[in-house]
């Protein structure tokens, strides 16, 4: 599982379907000049500038009051998460906020659950004002276009859609985030989601320098660790190509077990980002390779 990315197993089996013969061949690309597919796709694209851009990061440290309690900060968090999804897909809106969810719960000790499942209430009610707020208003828009009806204009969902979406949210922020089921925690009494991301450098004269990205993927893999990114200056870099060469002072994005990081360090003489410069020592596990794990913690 995993091993494969979804659009290349989603395009491979469109493939597939027509060389045996299940789809002719006029018709499968056709579905990607449809208005539902262009616009989501141009919402994926807004979605992902929001998220580089850190707008979303920074709107919600300045609106979640840092003394407030869970009631006042949950409710804040899933209307900003319906105000979101109205104008960029719920499913982005979700993914942007979830780290921020993370922390709330972290803050007031509470299961991440408690806000998670909220925010993703929050984000499917928003969906419902807009046209592109949900794949689904879309699909509807098209249906009744291609019927000879006229499609649907972006704010006609908003009317009825807000109506039910303020009453979910109020009875959400005020009520449902406490019937939430609590699942029992492990012993730390921490939320573990199982593998950590940390940046490490690549030092000059390290075993990494001049090797290519499939070449360090390889050694990586005997600690059950993963590149997924690259940052290159201010540059981040695509993973695609594995016969990329990797040179001094890249910064390799991994996800890793922390038990599994010193091992990791030493296999290719890489560094902790924030080490590099401060520490000549052989790596070794210690407490502040835990912590600089916790920091890019998913």
């Amino acid at each position: 599982m995993g091993r494969w990315r979804h659009d290349i197993v989603a395009l491979g089996a469109l493939l597939t379907s027509v060389f045996v013969g299940l789809v002719p061949a006029q018709q499968a690309f056709s579905s990607f000049s449809h208005p539902a597919v262009v616009t989501v796709a141009s919402v994926l694209v807004l979605g992902y500038g929001l998220f580089r851009s850190g707008a979303v990061d920074i709107v919600a440290k300045h609106i979640l009051p840092s003394s407030a309690g869970p009631t006042l900060n949950i409710t804040i968090l899933i209307f900003l998460a319906a105000t979101l999804s109205g104008f960029m897909n719920n499913v982005g809106a979700l993914a942007l906020l979830m780290p921020i969810a993370i922390q709330l719960a972290a803050k007031n000790d509470m299961p991440p659950g408690k806000v998670l499942m909220p925010l993703a209430f929050g984000s499917i009610l928003g969906g419902m004002t807009t046209l592109i707020g949900t794949p689904t208003n879309l699909v509807v828009s098209g249906f009744r276009d291609s019927n000879g009806l006229g499609s649907f204009s972006m704010f006609d969902f908003t009317p009825v859609g807000v109506s039910v979406a303020v009453i979910g949210l109020l009875f959400i922020g005020l009520f449902g985030w406490r019937i939430v089921p609590i699942r029992k925690q492990s012993s730390s009494g921490s939320f573990d989601t199982g593998t950590y991301f940390c940046e490490v450098r690549i030092v000059p004269g390290s075993i990494a320098e001049k090797k290519n990205l499939l070449q360090v993927s390889k050694i990586l893999d005997e600690s059950d660790a993963q590149v997924i990114g690259i940052i290159r200056g201010d540059t981040r870099l695509a993973t695609r190509n594995r016969r990329r060469l990797l040179i001094a002072y890249d910064i390799l994005i991994i996800e890793i077990e922390p038990e599994s990081l010193p091992k990791a360090l030493r296999s290719l003489g890489l560094k902790l980002e924030e080490a590099v410069g401060t520490d000549n020592t052989e790596p070794e596990e210690n407490e502040n390779d835990r912590r600089s794990c916790r920091e890019y913690r998913e």
